[in-house]
């Protein structure tokens, strides 16, 4: 796989639809469609997205299969759960970030094949600073879970130059070498990366994000209510019911809960950039969609 540097590329002008997918499984959930549909309708956009539902065992082909469709309107696609290091080991090149996090969530087709990006990441931070009004810099931050999800927020997270972050896993070993990877990066940014096991977290932070599965699979808590400051901020990575234990949760001990609608609008709106070269309006976007 090569590396590269962002790229913008613009959709050929053509009669025929541009098309476009979420991949995931399960897929049925998101609301990405509508809002790639309302990013285009608001930009001018002609495009057409759908989900796309694979087999745990189907990733490869099921996206082979749309980007190779025989009437060539494939342009790219988003990749939610559980195949983001599916979708980055698939693609020929990848961007900085990407390759960072070992993980991809955009993926687009070039002459020169297949182009993987991962915008979860600045999503989520531009969410936290932007929409939720909280700056990064100076704060500790408990990042829960080391799979894809929070492999590709790690390295924005650390560009926010927060004081500390803790990534803490079921599988201590995942989040060492998670840690590991960004060591580097940590070391610029003159920020204290740390690693540990779920159980061994006994600090209190200022931001707790959860990139675990635990909410979308209905699992317990997986920390304690004393890892969380008084008015910490707390963020669920997933949205709608999946999202509400962790939240009703977070509130009753006085936190700022936080669902993942805004990062899911933010990613979206970055993805919608690299595809198409234009910004949306992803603020109003996200009011929208939130007083449907």
């Amino acid at each position: 796989m090569q590396n590269d540097t962002h790229l913008h590329p613009l959709a050929d002008s053509q009669t025929a639809i541009d098309q476009y997918r979420v991949i995931g499984n399960p897929v049925a959930h998101s609301k990405s469609p509508w809002i790639h549909a309302r990013f285009a309708q608001l930009t001018g956009q002609t495009l057409h997205y759908d989900r796309l539902l694979a087999p745990l065992d189907g990733f490869a082909d099921t996206m082979r299969a749309f980007m190779t469709s025989s009437d060539g309107t494939a342009r790219g696609c988003n990749v939610t759960v559980p195949f983001k290091f599916q979708a980055f080991n698939l693609a020929r090149h990848a961007s900085a970030r990407a390759t960072l996090a070992g993980a991809a969530n955009t993926l687009w087709l070039a002459d020169d094949g297949i182009h993987a990006d991962n915008t979860d990441g600045a999503g989520l931070v531009h969410d936290i600073e932007h929409n939720a009004g909280i700056a990064l810099a100076g704060l500790s931050i408990l990042l829960l879970g080391a799979g894809g999800a929070a492999a590709g927020v790690l390295g924005p997270l650390l560009q926010a130059r927060p004081a500390r972050i803790t990534v803490a896993n079921r599988s201590p070993a995942k989040a060492h070498a998670l840690v590991q990877r960004h060591a580097d990066l940590a070391q610029l940014t003159t920020t204290a990366l740390q690693a540990c096991a779920l159980t061994e977290v006994s600090d209190a932070y200022d931001v707790v994000i959860n990139a675990s599965s635990s909410s979308l699979s209905g699992g317990d808590i997986p920390i304690a209510a004393s890892t969380l400051k008084p008015g910490a901020l707390v963020v669920d990575m997933m949205y709608g019911p999946a999202a509400q234990g962790f939240l009703h949760w977070a509130q009753a001990h006085g936190a700022q809960p936080r669902d993942g609608l805004g990062m899911l609008v933010e990613q979206a709106a970055e993805a919608f950039f690299i595809w198409r070269g234009v910004r949306p309006p992803s603020a109003q976007v996200l009011q929208e969609l939130r007083d449907l």
